[in-house]
């Protein structure tokens, strides 16, 4: 086919298969941009793919690029790219043959400028602020007098021998050192992650839980500080449970961990100085109450003892108290015996007007006057005893006439008893006559059934019923011995018999009855038998 077309062609142009061209212009590229440093706004991010590679587009106002960044490089960049920043992005152009378009792949990316990363931290502090990390209800007190202080900083700068060292001073008290880096790729992971395992210590553990946090770094330019900006560290400030003091650069550089910390401390040392008072102050705060303690307790006591004094001045004594009843008592002990005399003489006047009404003439006139009473008494109750009487004579004659009318009353009703009860025994008569009539219906009917399933039916069409002597019947030849007494019920009565020699039993394939074997003919009683032999 090239032939026919290098024949036909106008020109001696070669001829590029699609993929020839493609990977030609890939090379070019890549050769002329394997190193450029682009400036561009981040437009499309959202985040690493799950693969960990990370995909979107660089622009500008007149043109737009589309930029990947592959998981190892995305792992070590020390600013993540964010949607809208500002960033210069180093790296190398290359093209994708599938859809004939070129990309940049990123190796390097930093901010473009102070003023990028001061944009970014606005953004984000408006972010957090939107979403309550920054609510001042959230900040948490801090403790008077720790025990245990938690310092997350990095061990080998002057940062933990200052605290160390003011705390020491002020207040020693066990220090909790978290090692991790303050600058630099995953300082800011080392520092949440920290936070995170300062809290998850549990109290009473093997290591003791912190009473207070302090996240401290020394000064330095933005980009040093950049890792307390960082989103994890500021989440796991605003989130924990122990008081955490933030105390990162100088009094002049602010991050956002401050806003989320509970407090924010202008130098490590400050931190410090806020987690422990001064001992010394305290013990002379406590010397200094003591001694007003005493003072006090003292003034306390002389004012109750005086107190005491004057109200002891202002009782009365003990003979002052007694005058009184002592007075009493004289003047009733002595006039007792005088009271006694003149006692006596009204109970003997009382006593001598008594004896004055009892004469005998005095006595024979009550007699009198209680006859005459009881003689009015017996005179009114004969004549109630009269009235009574004739009012129950009253209420006879009305009952006796009562009684009169009585037997005919009873007469009548006794007819119409007689009446009722002969027209119920009637219709109780034909009531147990109705009843006989459907009793004897059932009982011929079940007479009825009891004779066609009675064996005595099967006797009469010439089968008989093998008994032995316990008048059980036999139903298999085997259940006989030799000699045994037996007795065959045939219809119309029994003979006795015994078991012969030449008794042998059926097959076993054979079906068994369910009743004793049968005799070809019945025996009869005129007859009797000229001597007993095998009955099989």
């Amino acid at each position: 086919m090239s032939n026919f077309f290098d024949n036909d062609s106008p020109t001696n142009l070669t001829e590029f298969s699609v993929s020839e061209l493609s990977g030609s212009i890939k090379r070019t590229i890549e050769t002329s941009f394997d190193h450029v440093r682009v400036r561009g706004e981040i437009s499309g991010y959202r985040g690493p793919h799950s693969s960990g590679h990370a995909y979107f587009s660089l622009k500008d106002d007149k043109a737009r690029i589309d930029a990947v960044i592959w998981k190892g490089s995305f792992s070590k960049l020390k600013y993540r790219p964010e949607e809208g920043m500002e960033v210069i992005a180093t790296g190398k152009v290359t093209t994708f043959p599938g859809s004939s378009k070129y990309q940049i792949v990123i190796e390097q990316m930093e901010p473009a400028g102070a003023g990028a990363l001061m944009a970014l931290i606005e953004e984000r502090k408006r972010r957090f602020t939107a979403e309550g990390l920054f609510d001042p209800a959230r900040k948490q007190l801090l403790p008077f007098l720790p025990k245990v202080i938690g310092v997350v900083t990095s061990p080998t700068g002057a940062v933990i021998r200052d605290i160390l060292h003011r705390i020491s001073d002020r207040f020693p008290v066990h220090v909790l050192v978290w090692p991790v880096k303050v600058q630099g790729e995953g300082s800011g992971d080392e520092v949440a992650n920290a936070i995170h395992g300062f809290n998850a210590l549990q109290p009473g553990g093997l290591m003791p839980r912190p009473d207070v946090l302090i996240v401290a770094r020394g000064g330095g330019s933005l980009e040093d500080l950049w890792s307390f900006n960082d989103e994890a560290v500021v989440r796991a400030a605003a989130a924990s449970s122990i008081p955490l003091i933030s105390a990162v650069g100088h009094e002049t550089d602010w991050t956002l961990i401050d806003y989320a910390a509970d407090v924010r401390a202008p130098t490590p040392t400050g931190a410090a100085e806020m987690a422990v008072p001064v001992k010394a102050d305290l013990e002379a705060q406590v010397a200094t109450l003591s001694a007003r303690l005493s003072g006090a307790m003292v003034r306390q006591m002389d004012n109750r003892r005086q107190n005491l004094r004057s109200l002891v001045r202002a009782l009365p004594s003990l003979d002052q108290l007694l005058a009184l009843p002592r007075r009493r008592f004289d003047e009733a002990a002595s006039g007792l015996g005088r009271s006694l005399e003149l006692n006596t003489m009204n109970k003997r006047r009382s006593f001598e007007r008594a004896a004055a009404k009892l004469s005998p003439d005095m006595l024979a006139r009550r007699l009198m006057e209680r006859k005459q009473k009881l003689s009015e008494n017996v005179v009114r109750a004969e004549r109630v005893i009269e009235r009574l009487i004739e009012r129950n004579k009253s209420r006879l004659g009305r009952f006796d006439a009562t009684l009169t009318a009585v037997p005919a009353r009873l007469k009548a009703m006794t007819e119409r008893s007689k009446d009722r009860l002969e027209s119920l025994g009637r219709r109780s008569d034909s009531a147990v006559m109705n009843d006989l009539r459907r009793a004897r219906q059932s009982l011929v009917s079940q007479d009825r059934v009891l004779q066609s399933l009675s064996y005595k039916n099967v006797l009469a069409r010439g089968y008989a019923v093998i008994r032995d002597e316990n008048d059980r019947p036999v139903s298999r030849a085997e259940g006989l011995s030799h000699g045994q007494a037996i007795a065959i019920e045939f219809a119309d009565g029994r003979v006795d018999a015994v078991a012969g020699e030449g008794v042998s039993p059926p097959e076993p394939s054979a079906p068994q009855p369910t009743r004793a074997a049968a005799v070809s003919r019945p025996a009869r009683k005129s007859e009797p038998p000229a001597g007993q032999g095998s009955l099989f």
